[in-house]
């Protein structure tokens, strides 16, 4: 009796004891698989984004001049650019245009290239995929209703960009630029300052950002030319710098040429 009562004990605790170690390894399974997917999740999460810099073996680089202040010093850049026989591509803000149309005018004829800043310079980021198309396609309006030509080149305002930005400018028809280079002029930097932070990092495909409507962009940018030229480099607008079609952004935001 002590035997058979203890046999009974002992499967008794042995099958609580078994179905304990099953619902650990169910649950151990279950956590695991949801790693596993969270972690796949994560790794195959592809985010939009614009072209940084170009993956090229020509020793190009582009200048990029923002417009959203004032104008007063665009016949010095203009000047500048042309004595130095460089194009640059100017993102000009919708409003700006509409404040500055001679300025807009001078830029398109004298043969730099012009490209959308969005139309209020407002922090894109907070705004709905159809209040983004609105800007971008209002200011390519205005600057078409000013130049004769509509823009195919799109920069966020503050360098903001998240999916739906990047998308709508796709929509668009506008392809996303971004910079691998700021010389932070619109912090009153000399032009000594700006070249000590262009050098290092100047390379075939740099994209170069600047800003008209500051302290010292305009009196700095002949000797920022001509420093990039001593380096070898030749300096085009964007549109001659990027791929137009059969591309790829990696995760760096470098263009590649497929």
């Amino acid at each position: 009796m002590f035997f058979v009562y203890n046999k009974d004990k002992i499967i008794s605790v042995a099958i609580a004891l078994s179905t304990v170690l099953v619902l650990f390894l169910l649950a151990a399974t279950f956590k695991q698989n949801s790693l596993n997917n969270t972690v796949e999740t994560s790794a195959n999460a592809s985010k939009l984004l614009p072209i940084y810099n170009v993956d090229t073996e020509e020793n190009k680089i582009a200048l990029t001049i923002n417009c959203a202040w004032n104008a007063d010093d665009i016949d010095l850049i203009l000047e500048t650019l042309s004595n130095n026989e460089v194009k640059a591509t100017f993102f000009i803000v919708g409003d700006w245009a509409n404040k500055f149309p001679d300025a807009v005018k001078k830029i398109s004829e004298s043969g730099n290239e012009i490209a959308n800043h969005s139309e209020s310079h407002a922090h894109v980021n907070n705004l709905s995929y159809d209040k983004n198309l609105e800007e971008i396609n209002k200011c390519s309006d205005r600057i078409k209703s000013i130049t004769g030509n509509g823009t195919t080149l799109y920069r966020g305002p503050y360098g903001e960009y998240n999916d739906t930005v990047v998308k709508a400018a796709k929509d668009s028809n506008h392809i996303m630029i971004q910079w691998s280079i700021d010389t932070l002029d619109y912090n009153g930097l000399s032009a000594e300052q700006m070249w000590e932070r262009i050098e290092p990092k100047l390379e075939k495909g740099s994209i170069i950002l600047m800003h008209n409507g500051t302290e010292n962009t305009a009196i700095s940018l002949d000797m920022i030319i001509k420093k990039i030229k001593e380096k070898g480099y030749e300096a085009v607008t964007v549109s001659e710098l990027i791929y137009k079609d059969n591309y790829t952004i990696d995760n760096n935001g470098m263009q590649h040429k497929n």
